[in-house]
């Protein structure tokens, strides 16, 4: 017969407690109050399609095609009805507070660091010896071997090794300074001389450089980053009176 457990409110607080999760879980409790003033004071309001349209893409995300897998869902996460609702309620509120604090910012604040937005499709093999590096990159240069084959041999991450080292578009602001410079300055396609960092040795070929353009993604991105930003000041002035002291 199989064993049973009793898991109860006051464990799943102990074990809060006992993860270190109190002040990562009262600063989450501190954002949603200043969210909350903050869209009430700039008089933002929701209405019922609003939160219906992003109630429905939420159960998309999360592949809850029919009501069951809903509520096995809801209860997997300990959530009721009224929680799901309060949760969609709080992304669109993010949402349209952002777009009130920031829209007229997103587009200043994207010309003044556009150089950090400029990307780069690269492929990269970090080495632990100079030497070795330096030898394959005369090796690559010589046509002696590919690049694709030096990530094949010497990338450890398994996914990173089938694509032979490829990045994908990485952003300047991403990418170490003595990398960003090194790449930046590179005339695609070109392979760069090994760049020592903490890391190790990198080895790069830099495949393309993309200027950079406000697209959305973009668009949302310094959203994102502005909002945060701002919410960091916001949570910084607040003042929190604890009454979890005891919380047994």
């Amino acid at each position: 017969m199989p064993q049973t457990i009793t898991i109860t409110n006051k464990d799943i607080l102990q074990q809060v407690k006992l993860s270190y999760k109190i002040p990562e879980i009262v600063e989450q409790i501190i954002s949603r109050k200043v969210i909350r003033t903050a869209a009430e004071e700039a008089g933002i309001k929701i209405d019922t399609e609003e939160l219906q349209k992003t109630a429905d893409l939420f159960r998309l995300i999360n592949k809850l095609t029919s009501a069951e897998e809903t509520w096995e869902w809801l209860e997997k996460y300990g959530l009721s009805l009224d929680d799901f609702e309060e949760i969609v309620y709080n992304s669109i509120l993010i949402s349209k507070l952002s777009q009130h604090l920031f829209i007229d910012k997103i587009e200043p604040y994207f010309f003044e660091h556009q150089l950090d937005y400029a990307g780069v499709v690269m492929y990269e093999v970090v080495l632990d010896d100079e030497d070795l590096a330096l030898e394959l990159f005369y090796a690559i240069k010589e046509g002696e071997m590919s690049f694709y084959d030096v990530g094949h041999k010497y990338i450890q991450d398994t996914e990173l090794r089938r694509s032979g080292g490829y990045k994908g578009m990485v952003f300047r602001n991403s990418l170490k300074p003595e990398i960003s410079a090194a790449v930046f300055t590179a005339k695609p396609p070109e392979l760069i001389k090994p760049i020592l960092t903490s890391k190790g040795v990198h080895l790069i070929l830099v495949e393309e450089i993309i200027q950079s353009q406000l697209n959305d993604k973009l668009y949302q991105e310094i959203s994102s980053h502005l909002f945060s930003e701002w919410l960091k000041q916001q949570i910084a002035k607040i003042e929190v009176i604890k009454h979890w002291n005891d919380l047994s």
